[in-house]
């Protein structure tokens, strides 16, 4: 995302920091759901808590607060909001979506101070020209443009710092939020969710792992007329730091303007590429955001960004993702129920009428799979019904399972390809693409 030179700040550091800002924030809630509170009982109203909770002073206070803070904090709730309706009620992850637009980023001498540290003192020396100003920022670090002595143009991403070491304080001070009374249905349990939370921030927060994946898929898909991956420069990239070459590219959403073939061409390489990373490669690239694509002025083709999310699939769970594909293109109501429930959308105990929902929603977001023609993304309404269908699952307080973490990362981005090939108005056929993974 483009960072915004008005929204610097710098980045709270230290556990009893963070703590403090947190603290910040829940008082300001409390003293707004008190007021709240105040205001309907003096007109005879019945106070309810979830909409004290929920109002628009308390949705801005909880993300500038989150936004101020960034690292996981910012992070758990950008991932939480593109929950599809199986984990939080939609009035929860609406407040939630604020967060993905934000871009906030950290002030020169914060900069200088984590690059001290990193680089040595000096480090300057080493660059014709390094670029103050980030060009990017987001929830775990920003990017700046550099120019090295030797004349290499780097995208160079820097983590903020305190993030790596407040992620569990910043992950179990949300979830405090989260289980106020109201907000989620009674019994619901996220725990396992949290603790994969937990995982997946701290493999994003280790720029090392991050150069390895940024390597591998480099690998994968060298040669390719479709994607272009930046190289890495390991020479300046350390834990927090990650240099790589700076590619001139523009947002993928410019292709809105382009010609239909373009925009269908480029939807369809990213979803195959989905599919590739579940059956294939064995690893996914799961997060979903639109400023992670991008397209090389020069070739045309689309620059994948950002390999800290980047998390294994097992054999076993793509051979169960397999088996509840072959099984919808079939439309073999018997085999898609296994399926869903050995990959975990329900469990054993999880009531009929509750399974069929959940199938008959998996049924609806195959059919274009099925279908002979190419899918019309700007023409469907199935986003609107899969999101009235979620409305529904969701209102069910009784429904208490949530799916196994690697489902809802899956699902998280699907839903982002599905919302870009919208968007591009692209039509494809997906029943050629998926037919090469049966």
């Amino acid at each position: 995302m483009v960072a915004d030179p008005r929204r610097g700040a710098p980045v709270p550091t230290g556990r009893t920091s963070r703590l403090f800002h947190m603290g910040g924030i829940v008082a300001g809630i409390a003293g707004g759901v008190v007021a709240g509170g105040l205001r309907q009982l003096a007109t005879g109203q019945r106070t309810n808590l979830p909409d004290l909770l929920l109002t628009p002073s308390n949705a801005l206070r909880l993300t500038e607060g989150l936004s101020h803070m960034r690292g996981a904090a910012l992070k758990l709730g950008q991932m939480l909001s593109m929950d599809i309706g199986l984990v939080l009620p939609p009035h929860l992850t609406a407040i939630l979506a604020n967060l993905r637009a934000d871009a906030r980023h950290m002030p020169p001498k914060q900069l200088q101070a984590v690059l001290n540290a990193e680089w040595g003192e000096g480090w300057i020396k080493r660059f014709r020209r390094f670029d103050v100003r980030p060009f990017a920022a987001a929830s775990i670090g920003q990017v700046h443009r550099a120019e090295t002595l030797d004349g290499r143009h780097l995208a160079i991403k820097v983590q903020y710092p305190g993030v790596q070491s407040s992620i569990d304080s910043d992950v179990d001070n949300i979830a405090t939020l989260l289980r106020a009374p109201g907000l989620l249905p009674r019994g619901m349990d996220l725990a396992p969710l949290l603790i994969a939370a937990k995982q997946q921030l701290h493999d994003e927060a280790d720029y090392a792992a991050e150069a390895a994946h940024l390597r591998q898929f480099g690998d994968w898909l060298a040669g390719s007329e479709v994607f272009m991956v930046p190289d890495l420069h390991p020479d300046l990239s350390t834990g927090r730091v990650l240099a790589m070459s700076y590619v001139h590219s523009a947002p993928v959403d410019d292709l809105v303007q382009a010609p239909q073939a373009v925009r269908d061409r480029a939807a369809a390489a990213l979803i195959d590429l989905v599919l590739q990373e579940l059956f294939t490669l064995h690893a996914m690239q799961t997060d979903p955001n639109l400023a992670n694509y991008r397209v090389d002025a020069a070739s045309g083709r689309i620059v994948l960004l950002d390999f800290g999310a980047v998390r294994r699939i097992d054999t076993p769970v793509s051979a169960s993702f397999r088996a509840l594909l072959n099984a919808g293109l079939d439309a073999d109501s018997d085999r898609i129920q296994q399926a869903m429930l050995q990959i975990g959308y329900f469990g054993p105990t999880t009531a009929p009428q509750h399974q069929d929902l959940i199938q008959r929603m998996f049924i609806m977001a195959m059919a274009p799979l099925r279908q002979a023609t190419p899918f019309d993304f700007g023409q469907s309404d199935l986003l609107d019904r899969l999101r009235d269908m979620g409305l529904a699952l969701s209102a069910e307080h009784d429904l208490f399972h949530v799916p196994p973490a690697e489902t809802l990362f899956l699902h998280r981005k699907i839903g982002g390809m599905y919302l870009l090939a919208t968007k591009l108005r692209a039509r494809v056929d997906l029943g050629a693409i998926v037919g090469r993974y049966r």
